[in-house]
């Protein structure tokens, strides 16, 4: 069964002082949804007792079909854990609870083999991944029937006509390309099969500028033909030009997500005290340093993973934050209205 959501987006965010709100209705399937998603890893300490160090906690997040939906946030927050949890390509000791859902049917670990690459694209954050025995046309191309491979080359040479690699690449090794051009095969490889949902892990380095943005306007395009994809980078300021939404992660968890609109108002537009440092910190902006101790992801706390730096920190902020649902967005924080 196929999930439809109306979404409400306000042009007139909180900063702009009430008045008359213009809305737009969307209809969109659900394409990926993470429900209080956490991901803990078995370690043994230095007297050899086992013990589960969280690293994930309580993450829940949605991308819609026809969006972009960027997840950024400070380094070590659990951007790529999420991605590989989506995948189910997280190590032999992690413990995942919580529920993934593609196209309303929770994902297992069968189901995730079976859509892996076919409707469900994946861009790694490090080229290792390719398969250093194996030529890259059989890596982007995948398995195949033998009737559809002719067909399978002609698409294989317009993705590389698309990302500027030349047709003698197809019968490289990996050792064989630079940094950038392995970067463009991997993202070849993940638009190959026409997938659903795209998984981007911080595809952009080893890119050049043009490229950078030539990739991301191509994501655009994918997104208005249908596709949804989740987008993990920290090249922040040209997301803001592709992005629908975006989701802020901090201490392993989304502590808000919102219209991009919101984030290109300025701090005023956001509501959760994390997202509005985080646009503050911004090479673009006042550079601005958070101050305060970021909380260990080994030992996550049970009350706001932000409070150890909040300005606004009270003692209602102890215990369980709930997620807070606004027309708007979505925000970790008893005292965001």
């Amino acid at each position: 069964m196929i999930s439809i959501e109306v979404e409400v987006f306000s042009d007139d965010i909180k900063k702009l002082g009430g008045g008359m709100k213009e809305f737009k209705n969307k209809q969109k399937e659900i394409l990926l949804e993470v429900e209080n998603m956490t991901i803990s890893f078995g370690m043994y300490d230095s007297k050899r007792n086992r013990r589960e160090f969280e690293m994930v906690h309580n993450l829940s997040l949605r991308v819609n079909s026809g969006e972009i939906l960027v997840v950024a946030g400070s380094s070590g927050s659990g951007k790529s854990l999420l991605a590989h949890a989506v995948l189910g390509i997280l190590p032999g000791n992690a413990v995942q609870t919580g529920k993934i859902f593609f196209r309303g049917q929770e994902l297992n670990h069968r189901a995730q083999e079976r859509l892996r690459g076919r409707e469900i694209g994946f861009i790694p954050q490090s080229v290792t991944y390719l398969d250093p025995l194996m030529r890259v046309e059989k890596q982007v191309i995948g398995v195949c029937k033998r009737k559809e491979r002719k067909q399978q080359k002609k698409r294989l040479r317009e993705i590389f006509e698309r990302y500027q690699l030349e047709e003698s690449v197809a019968k490289l090794y990996p050792y064989q390309l630079s940094g950038g051009m392995a970067r463009r095969v991997l993202i070849a490889g993940s638009v190959m099969n026409q997938a659903s949902l795209i998984v981007a892990d911080e595809p952009t380095p080893g890119l050049n500028r043009k490229l950078e943005e030539e990739m991301l306007q191509d994501f655009r395009k994918l997104a208005e033909e249908g596709c949804g994809i989740l987008l993990i980078t920290h090249e922040i300021d040209l997301a803001f030009e592709v992005a629908d939404r975006i989701a802020v992660m901090y201490g392993g968890t989304v502590v808000e997500t919102a219209d991009v609109r919101a984030f290109k108002l300025g701090k005023g537009g956001l509501r959760h005290p994390f997202s509005q440092a985080f646009l503050q910190a911004l090479p673009q902006n006042e550079f601005c340093p958070i101050k305060g101790l970021k909380p260990y992801e080994g030992k996550l706390p049970n009350d706001c993973v932000f409070a150890g730096c909040c300005p606004e920190k009270t003692i209602e902020c102890e215990g369980e934050i709930p997620l807070k649902i606004f027309p708007d967005g979505e925000v970790r924080c008893i005292h965001a209205e």
